[in-house]
This record gives C-alpha cells, structure tokens and sequence, in this order.
C-alpha cells in the first residue's frame, strides 16, 4: 500500500496540472481553445518525434509515447522529470567531481590471453563490459557460493570480526532486526577499535525499514552513515535508486548477491514463504572492483570522503601466495543509468546469443524489454536449453501478475519457466554452458536494467559456476513447470496482458 501511496503522489502534480490547463482553458481561454489545442497537438507530435530518435528501450519508447499523445501536458512533464536521463544530470555532477578516486581496475594480461586462447568470441564480450565499464578482469583467488542467505550471514558476521583497517557497507534495504543488529554490535566495536566503519543505503528502498533516527544513532557509535539520494521532494532522480549491495573488509574480502540487510534474506521472519537469495564472498585481487564501486559511490554521495591515501593496501596487487592461488577469473563492475549503454542488459543478450548447450536464470522479476525478450525467444528457438526460475509466491502482486504476461511469448518460443513453490525467489543470476555466469543485484526488469545503480560480477570457469548450477537444479526440484496446459487463456486475458506490459517499464 505505501508502494501504491508513493507512485501516486509522484504522478499526482502532473495530473493536477492537466486539470488546471482543463479549467483555465474553459473560464479564460475558451475563445481560443481550438487554435490552442492545435498548437498543443503539434508541440505534442514534435515532442514525439523527438522521442523516436532518441536511443532507448523500444517498450519505455511506447509506453511515454502513449502518455504524450493521451495527456499531452502531464505527460510531457513526467517525462521531463522522471523519463529524461538529462534529469539525472545533478548524480552525474558529482559522481564525475568525486572521479574514480582510486586507480582504474586494470586487467590481468595473462588472464585476456588465456581466454582468448580458449574462446574468443567470449573474450569479446569480457571486452566488451570492460570498455562500457571500465572494470577489469581479474584472476579469482576464490569465489565461494551462498544458496541461502542464512548461509551467507554467520561467514559475513566472522569476517567483520577479523577487519583491522576498514568496514565498508553498502545496501539497499536496511532494517533493524537480528541481522542488521548483529552486524552493528561488531561494526560498534570495531570502530571503537580505530577502524574505519562507513555505511551507506538507499533513502528509498529504506524509506519504511530505517530512518535518519537510526542513521544518527551509528554515527554516535563512532559508523559514517550516509542514506543514498535523499527523499526531500519530487524530482528528476527520483528513480535513480542505489540497487547495489556489498560489504568490503580491509580491501580483502568482498561479499555481494541479492541479500539485503534485512531478517527476511536470513529467513528468521516469514514474508512470502521462504526467501530464496544467493550471495558470494571474494578474495584476493578481485576485490579491488568492489572496494573502487564503494570509494567512488562514497566520495561523491557523502560530505566526508575518505582521506587522500587512505586506501594505499587496497591497490591491486598481494602476497606470492595470493598470486599463485586461482579459482578461474571474475570481472566485476556496476550497472548506471547516467550512461548511454544499458551494460547487463547487453551482456545478458550477448550471453543469450553464445550460448550452445542450455542457458539459466534466477529472477525475481521478469519485465524485459523487447530486445532481452526477443534474446531468450531467439536462444530457445535454435535449440538452446533456457530455463528461467521465478517466485511461486510473489512479494509484489501487480509486479507478479505483469511478470507473468511475458510467459506466453517465451513458452511459445521453447523457453521453459518455473515458479518456486516454497515462496518467493530473490536471487538474481545467470548460468551459461556451464563456462560462464553471473551473481550480482540485476533483476530480469526495467528498473534493474535501465533505472538503477547496480553491480554484478561475471565469472569464468570458477568454481562458484559448479555450485550454482548444482543449487538451481535443486531450486527447480522445488518448483511446478507452467506450460501452456496450465496458462490461463482467452480474450481478456490477452487483452490485460498487453496492458501490463505496456506499463511494465514503470514497476
């Protein structure tokens, strides 16, 4: 409900604003209306060719061009507020003052050249990221792979008892309960100790979990606390959310996947049945990315930034043995939606198209838009094996009924789709060939391809691939198949599922 609440007192200025111009145009203008009207509908057709030309995901094209050509003033001011990239231009400012803040995450040379021996055509596309990144690829010195929260957490809890130097913290969701407070007591105690402890989450996807009372409350025990994009009023970054979660210590372990900081992903309170997530933990030089996401996100986003040359023992580089110790390779980066390039949305349809044997996700969401969408299509249709796994208990209904229409095209073309009978799946990853995956925060939706700041980790012939394989074969032993036999059909249904996803860039 406070969902629903906060999406309509986002479109409500605009709505307001058409029945203004209603109301002004039948008291003061009525002589003029027509020619006024006119004016409007050439203003209208210019404001959508200019729409057309524009570089964009075909479906969010279609959805604000009927907006425009339906409501032409409210539409064109929520698409200059919220549908503009050029709105976000205020992150983009600092972000660019803050500058990468530590070295580029170069590439190990050695690392390109071994895969350009084994694959070239795969090499192409850890090239590719690379460019539109400017994260490199590292050799992984391990990797190892959480399928459950609750797994992940007590490994979490032990290695911030072991930090000497720095804490860093950086979620989506944070909320007090038994994760999060046992957390803080060992983040409190390590601060006390000199080490440097900072936090930092999204104001909006906190906004009902934890509050500024809170955030005041770690900075009194010593945690930099700083909330991502701040909630003041309505405006143009609204939809930039921080999607992102990781937890770096002393620039030599690194923790990411889907679990937020919340008892949920721990499954120690029962939402939605039980909560399926996946997470990893990194060592060794990889970790450099992550630690590099953090400063430049840090520097930027909060009035104290890390003092210049703090961050020394965090450059790539390590002991002999960490050098010699290997678990494949791992390029890891961050999805933003103040560049051009939707990077995972790529990578995803770069992978589709690769793929040979069978290709695999775990989704919580399924909103493509038309390009991933023709991608899976494309990829089944030549014979590969694709499997998508989905929640059988949704955490969001309209989210899970919209996802559910894109169903008939994907089955149509051979993909097969399960639903997680148990509750509700949050993990997001990708499983190619068996050779090739990813781990990371991106849903299979709009708002995770082209709206927010994510982060993802691509990973080559690493062990974690063994162990994600194994956990989705198990996952899919606990889920029912939908086919076309037990897909609702008929007229209205077709008809509402076109609707929803006409509307599907906005959930």
């Amino acid at each position: 409900m406070n969902r629903i609440l906060r999406r309509i007192f986002t479109i409500l200025p605009a709505v307001l604003l058409q029945a203004l111009w209603l109301a002004v145009l039948l008291k003061w203008l009525a002589p003029w209306a027509a020619l006024l009207n006119f004016a409007l509908s050439v203003l209208a057709f210019l404001f959508v060719l200019y729409l057309i030309t524009k570089q964009e995901e075909g479906t969010y094209k279609i959805l604000w061009l009927l907006v425009i050509l339906s409501f032409p003033l409210p539409g064109a001011a929520l698409y200059l507020i919220f549908g503009n990239k050029r709105t976000t231009k205020p992150l983009l400012k600092k972000l660019n003052a803050a500058g990468p803040c530590l070295p580029l995450s170069q590439s190990d040379p050695a690392a390109y050249e071994a895969l350009d021996a084994e694959n070239r055509r795969l090499c192409q596309t850890f090239r590719m990221v690379e460019s539109l990144t400017g994260f490199g690829l590292k050799k992984s010195r391990s990797a190892d792979y959480y399928a459950l929260g609750d797994e992940m957490f007590p490994v979490m809890l032990e290695e911030l008892k072991k930090a000497e130097r720095f804490i860093f913290v950086e979620y989506f969701i944070v909320e007090n309960g038994l994760m999060w407070d046992s957390m803080v007591q060992i983040l409190a105690k390590k601060a006390s100790q000199g080490v440097d402890v900072r936090v930092m989450y999204d104001d909006f996807g906190s906004l009902s979990t934890y509050s500024r009372e809170n955030a005041q409350k770690l900075r009194q025990m010593g945690i930099r606390c700083v909330a991502f994009n701040p909630l003041f009023f309505i405006k143009g970054t609204l939809n930039c959310r921080d999607h992102r979660k990781m937890l770096i210590i002393d620039g030599k372990v690194a923790f990411s996947g889907g679990v937020n900081l919340a008892d949920e992903y721990i499954n120690q309170v029962e939402r939605f049945g039980h909560w399926k997530d996946i997470g990893f933990k990194l060592t060794g030089e990889a970790v450099y990315s992550y630690t590099r996401m953090f400063v430049q996100f840090w520097n930027a986003f909060s009035h104290d930034p890390l003092p210049e040359g703090f961050l020394a023992s965090a450059l790539p580089g390590g002991n002999a043995a960490d050098s010699k110790a290997q678990d494949g390779y791992v390029l890891s980066y961050y999805d933003s939606p103040l560049k051009p390039d939707a990077v995972s949305n790529e990578l995803f349809i770069d992978l589709l198209s690769q793929a040979k044997e069978y290709a695999w996700f775990y989704t919580p969401y399924l909103l493509p838009g038309q390009s991933l969408l023709d991608a899976f299509s494309r990829a089944a249709r030549r014979g590969v094996d694709v499997r998508i796994i989905l929640p059988g208990i949704p955490d969001k209904k309209l989210v899970y009924r919209m996802s559910r229409s894109f169903y008939p095209v994907l089955l149509a073309a051979g993909v097969k789709i399960f639903e997680y009978t148990p509750g509700f799946i949050h993990a997001k990853a990708s499983l190619v060939d068996g050779v090739v995956g990813t781990v990371g925060t991106v849903n299979l939706d709009y708002r995770s391809l082209f709206l927010h700041f994510e982060n993802n980790s691509l990973f080559y012939r690493a062990g974690l691939l063994t162990d994600l394989r194994a956990d989705f074969l198990d996952t899919q032993s606990k889920c029912r198949e939908r086919t076309w036999e037990n897909m609702e059909k008929g007229l209205v249904r077709w008809i509402v599922d076109g609707v929803l996803r006409i509307f599907a860039p906005l959930c």
